[in-house]
């Protein structure tokens, strides 16, 4: 039996992990947002079909301490999260594109990440 209080923390210590607000971790495991309101909430427990999408979407996360909160979270071993400074190619900006270059720099990029199907993802800083 899933405590189902216990278990709703741990979804929100993963989508803490991966910094993914409830409609970006529905989106990613393919669920309706409210199915995640709702179990965050207690209102409802989790199915065996959702667990099964957050272990295969998810590397980090181990079955065993998703569904009892045994065992550890990263996983061990999980390879998935890196954050690394890629090397830019420098290239002519046209005129039009000028001004469309300003208001990206203009909004303060605090970061990007990009999310893989695999449920891995990467993150780059701007320096």
């Amino acid at each position: 039996m899933v405590n189902t209080e216990a278990f709703s923390k741990r979804l929100k210590q993963i989508m803490d992990y991966y910094g993914l607000s409830s409609a970006a971790f529905a989106e990613t495991i393919g669920v309706n947002r409210s199915s995640i309101s709702h179990l965050l909430s207690g209102r409802n427990k989790p199915s065996l079909d959702f667990v099964i999408k957050v272990v295969e979407s998810f590397e980090e996360v181990e079955l065993y301490w998703l569904l009892n909160g045994k065992g550890e979270f990263p996983k061990a071993g999980a390879t998935t999260y890196t954050e690394e400074t890629p090397e830019i190619e420098q290239t002519k900006i046209e005129p039009e594109k000028k001004q469309e270059q300003q208001m990206v720099n203009d909004s303060a990029i605090e970061q990007i990440i990009i999310f893989y199907k695999d449920g891995s993802f990467k993150k780059y800083r701007p320096n």
